[in-house]
């Protein structure tokens, strides 16, 4: 093998190698916009599956992470390419979802012991 032919394959190497974790990447987090309230809400970018934890007490110990399940409308949907966006609003508890290929959003948000989500607009 020629210099050229072994420095051509170490690039395509680490090509490789900087492009996995960005393969990684399957999830976004982001904090309820609401103040006073300790929710993570959490975002399956491909599924556009959203969940959410928060901070529980439970006596005698640190505490726990209560989390919720997927509820109506905030299960898998078609996949896309989703993102989680705030709306900045201090007594919002709910966050938009986005597919960022059509546009489309709902407004997702803690209904009883489930995140549900509203159907997709535009």
């Amino acid at each position: 093998m020629t210099i050229r032919a072994i420095s051509a394959a170490v690039l395509v190497l680490a090509g490789t190698a900087g492009a996995l974790p960005a393969l990684a990447a399957n999830y976004q987090f982001m904090a309820s916009p609401a103040t006073g309230l300790n929710l993570m809400y959490r975002l399956d970018k491909l599924t556009g599956e959203v969940g959410a934890c928060q901070y529980g007490l439970k006596d005698g110990t640190v505490g726990t992470t209560l989390c919720y399940r997927s509820g109506e409308g905030a299960g898998p949907q078609t996949s896309s390419e989703y993102a989680l966006a705030a709306s900045h609003h201090e007594g919002e508890a709910g966050i938009f979802r986005v597919d960022l290929r059509n546009g489309t959003m709902s407004i997702c948000y803690l209904l009883n012991d489930a995140i549900v989500c509203t159907p997709p607009g535009k």
